[in-house]
């Protein structure tokens, strides 16, 4: 596939994720093009909390390392909070019924779900950005139903409960992130 298909896949898969269409997410199933889109959604949700961070951090005057630092800690947190919420879908999922797909099969829905998280850098507008990271944050786990409803075949109700049985704990995790970062910035 060239760069350029690749390309618009792309902005057609975030398009399609951001308007919570559910073919998207029956139709996601692991293939190395599906997971390398999701994954590269998912850098991209990063790049733009990163972005949205940068700003705050420049404006309360952190110096380079504390910078670079609570950056980094930032752009982990969010790869590594789609690591665990997808293994968290998992195993709910696992335990309220016997389902068929596995770990890796789940990764490119849940990757997709994470598309309105581009949009985080928009959190660096003054007075609104906690509000827009929650309707964000809001947004991808309406998405991560319709990828767990789809990708596990069962009802909305039980894709609702397993999501939020992971999303609550990582909101509160982003939540001691954040006051870390700020620790960090008023640190160094």
């Amino acid at each position: 596939m060239s760069k350029q298909s690749l390309q618009k896949h792309l902005w057609a898969t975030l398009w399609n994720a951001i308007a919570l269409k559910a073919n998207l997410y029956d139709n996601a199933r692991n293939t190395p093009r599906n997971h390398r889109i999701a994954l590269t959604i998912v850098l991209l949700a990063a790049l733009s909390h990163m972005l949205g961070s940068s700003v705050i951090l420049l404006i309360n005057r952190a110096s380079g390392q504390a910078f670079f630092l609570a950056l980094l800690i930032d752009g982990l947190s969010i790869i590594s909070g789609y690591y665990l919420w997808t293994l968290v879908i998992l195993k709910v999922g696992q335990w309220l019924k016997p389902i068929d797909p596995t770990y890796g099969d789940l990764l490119s829905p849940i990757g997709f779900a994470y598309a309105p998280q581009v949009f985080n850098f928009l959190t660096l507008i003054p007075l609104l950005g906690r509000p827009i990271e929650l309707v964000l944050a809001a947004w991808s786990l309406l998405a991560a139903i319709v990828a767990t409803r789809e990708g596990l075949d069962i009802k909305t109700r039980q894709a609702a409960l397993i999501c939020i049985l992971g999303w609550v704990p990582i909101q509160i995790a982003i939540g001691f992130i954040q006051l870390l970062e700020q620790e960090i910035a008023n640190t160094f």
